[in-house]
């Protein structure tokens, strides 16, 4: 059985843990509210932007003629991968890294045979866990989160497009956590470039409409298509980092609750101690008594 002494120790190890975790749980839920107000902005506008720009391009003329809609035999393959920089956020950033290295084994397996798969991180953690397991990693941008705004973000985006354009690579995903609510987070996998043509059904009404375009359909869709990927790539960031707020919100909730628990024992393990040496202490007695009156 541990001494008084030791228990103590524990008791007040513990206590100064909970405060910690019941302080994180403060500032996550601080910075999640922030997050939040900045993705539910976002998400309409862009929506709004990728239906217009799918609407655009059904009645545009020259919509294949845009060099980020261009596919080619995939041989080089560049995954952005979206996680946090700092850890204490439960399994927000191993579900990323999981579902990366499944994107790789099920997707582009031939490609990362012959080490044509690059990673561009977007997070350190990310950048950390798939450098240790040996994979090419763009480390650019991997604190992109402690300077977040639309105009970094840009930046990404554009040098994203810019290897896309130039031939670096043949396709480009997108890996991150869509924020559903607190506890829920919701991990996307999806094509970034080349931009997916989708087609309509014949009989769809907008797919007949005839559009007047101005200045002109080619200088409208060069200035629309970019515009919205790099608005994807924003509103993929901002998922993130509301994702990661409640990611480690609930994990600081968990870790402050578990941290009760363990006070709790701790407590019952001291109580139990201290009642044993007392009883230890008066049977000495006793016995100590008793051997004088013999």
């Amino acid at each position: 059985m541990a001494s008084l002494k030791e228990v103590r120790s524990r008791i007040v190890s513990v206590n100064s843990t909970q405060q910690i975790t019941k302080a994180m749980k403060m500032v996550a839920a601080a910075k999640l509210r922030r997050a939040q107000d900045g993705i539910m902005q976002m998400r309409p506008y862009a929506q709004k932007l990728s239906e217009m720009l799918a609407t655009v391009s059904a009645g545009a003329e020259t919509s294949g003629d845009s060099p980020l809609k261009a596919i080619r035999p995939v041989e080089k393959v560049l995954i952005v991968v979206i996680t946090s920089d700092r850890g204490l956020c439960g399994a927000f950033n191993t579900n990323i890294i999981k579902a990366t290295l499944a994107l790789i084994d099920q997707k582009y397996a031939e490609q990362a045979r012959k080490g044509n798969v690059e990673i561009f991180a977007i997070g350190k953690k990310g950048a950390e866990s798939l450098t240790r397991r040996g994979m090419l990693v763009n480390i650019g941008y991997t604190d992109l989160f402690g300077r977040l705004s639309f105009v970094n973000v840009k930046l990404a985006a554009e040098e994203i497009m810019k290897a896309f354009t130039d031939g670096r690579y043949d396709a480009v995903d997108l890996v991150y956590n869509e924020f559903k609510n607190v506890a829920t987070q919701i991990i996307h996998a999806d094509r970034y470039l080349p931009i997916p043509t989708e087609a309509r059904p014949a009989n769809s009404k907008k797919a007949e409409v005839n559009y007047i375009f101005e200045p002109s359909e080619e200088e409208i869709l060069t200035e629309l298509i970019p515009k919205s990927l790099k608005i994807q790539l924003y509103r993929a960031v901002l998922d993130s980092n509301a994702s990661e707020q409640g990611a480690r919100m609930t994990a600081m909730d968990k870790a402050t609750e578990n941290a009760q628990e363990l006070l709790k024992d701790l407590k019952l393990v001291y109580n139990r101690t201290r009642q044993a040496a007392i009883t230890k202490e008066i049977l000495e007695i006793v016995g100590g008594a008793e051997a004088l009156k013999n």
